[in-house]
């Protein structure tokens, strides 16, 4: 009976200390540094929606600085396993083309599991510690979806790419068509009544490639913070609709415009 005590209690321990390993915060990646451009700016378009264009002054104003590229960095909680844990992420953005993900989970500040994706020629490809997933023509609609829906960080674009169109649904809210190769997408945004700003951007996305429907897909804003002069969302959740929760947090910590970011693009397919 001791014996099984002392087992009982041994087993007690490691999971406490297991489960108090995702209380800790990672350390954040190295804030990016680049030499600092000077971006073009122009106009607001007269023909935007009032919503947008609302939403666009109050973010950055009515001159529209010209952003290329993104590299955007911070923190992020992950639910995964039915435990919520801690990462960092670096997310780097050709605007309104591709973009590379790489997420680390901590535990003890320690990364344990990482993910690296890549979007590309409206293409995916996913490194995650169970393999690699490419070619799959869902994953790759999943993947253009997650493109302009972190564009919220990059706000500009919703200004200046001509792709983009926009339909009124009521006083609050619009729908935005972005591009997909030859095809299109559609997002539901909403917008605060009072401050103007974004306040919730939702579609129907993929969310396996072997599902058979796609899932309802919901970031919410819950505050902002400016960098460079231009207010972004953060933190922000991603919910499927079929969950009570958000499956992760995202909170901005560092972003760097219009770096020289071509060479990771260029790059031949990764094999990480």
């Amino acid at each position: 009976m001791g014996i099984l005590l002392l087992v009982i209690v041994v087993l007690v321990i490691l999971i406490v200390v297991g489960l108090l390993g995702f209380r800790v915060q990672p350390e954040p990646f190295e804030a990016y540094v680049a030499p600092p451009p000077t971006p073009a700016t122009g106009k607001l378009p007269e023909t935007l929606p009032p919503l947008v264009r609302r939403y666009l002054e109050e973010a950055i104003g009515p001159d529209v600085p010209m952003i290329h590229s993104a590299v955007i960095s911070g923190r992020v909680t992950v639910r995964l396993f039915g435990l919520v844990m801690p990462a960092r992420f670096r997310i780097t953005h050709l605007a309104g083309q591709s973009y590379h993900h790489i997420i680390q989970v901590t535990w003890f500040r320690r990364p344990i599991m990482k993910v690296d994706e890549l979007y590309h020629h409206n293409r995916a490809r996913m490194a995650l510690p169970s393999g690699v997933v490419e070619n799959e023509p869902k994953i790759d609609a999943a993947a253009n979806l997650g493109l302009w829906g972190e564009s919220v960080w990059l706000p500009a674009i919703y200004a200046t790419d001509p792709r983009l169109r926009w339909e009124p649904v009521d006083d609050h809210t619009l729908v935005m068509e972005v591009p997909f190769g030859e095809e299109r997408d559609r997002f539901t945004v909403t917008f605060d009544p009072e401050s103007g700003l974004l306040r919730r951007m939702e579609a129907l996305r993929w969310k396996d490639a072997r599902d058979a429907a796609k899932t309802r897909w919901v970031m919410d804003v819950h505050g902002w913070r400016r960098f460079h002069g231009i207010a972004v969302p953060t933190p922000t959740s991603l919910t499927w609709g079929d969950d009570r929760h958000p499956w992760s947090v995202w909170t901005v910590e560092d972003i760097c415009y219009n770096a020289d970011v071509a060479a990771l693009f260029a790059a031949p397919a990764r094999q990480k």
